[in-house]
């Protein structure tokens, strides 16, 4: 049986450098604010341009949680720019994630259907949310497009985390 490797919630998160659209690069889970992290398959999915599309919406009442929102993917600067120019978010776009990083993430990795879909392997979706000391809160891991977590569920448990201090749960292994 394979078995995928996993961040385990409640460690600190070493903070991964994307590209941006706009250039500039962006660092998820670097400590001082509460970040999300959406990966998506890429501009070939019509349901992940659906839930880009949904995040959008939730974007004010996430923000207004304090929480910093971006959506990435395996995707070329050009593949996710036609996302982009599709869903116009207004949180950022990344791109270019790599198969170590991937990995590294316990993403769970596909391979084209058809030369049609896309050029390249590309990652699941998954959610990964990291709290102001750069600790691993929550972790949603799909291996497939249909499932990811309800936005407005996912918009109330972070506003009960914060406000409650909630502790990190799934913390525990077969090591303690």
């Amino acid at each position: 049986m394979k078995i995928t490797a996993k961040l385990h919630p409640g460690q600190r998160m070493d903070p991964l450098t994307f590209q941006r659209l706009d250039g500039e690069d962006y660092t998820f889970g670097a400590p001082g604010s509460w970040q999300a992290l959406f990966v998506f398959r890429g501009k070939h999915c019509p349901i992940c341009k659906a839930y880009l599309g949904e995040i959008g919406k939730r974007l004010e009442a996430l923000t207004g949680l304090g929480v910093t929102v971006a959506a990435v993917s395996a995707d070329s600067e050009a593949q996710t720019r036609v996302m982009a120019d599709a869903v116009k978010p207004a949180f950022p776009m990344l791109y270019g994630m790599d198969q170590a990083t991937m990995q590294r993430l316990g993403l769970y990795v596909s391979e084209p259907r058809a030369a049609t879909e896309t050029d390249h392997r590309f990652p699941e979706p998954a959610l990964f949310v990291v709290n102001p000391e750069g600790v691993l809160q929550l972790v949603d891991l799909s291996n497939a497009p249909f499932l990811r977590p309800d936005l407005d569920r996912l918009v109330g448990g972070l506003g009960f985390i914060i406000e409650k201090h909630y502790p990190v749960r799934g913390t525990c292994s077969e090591a303690d």
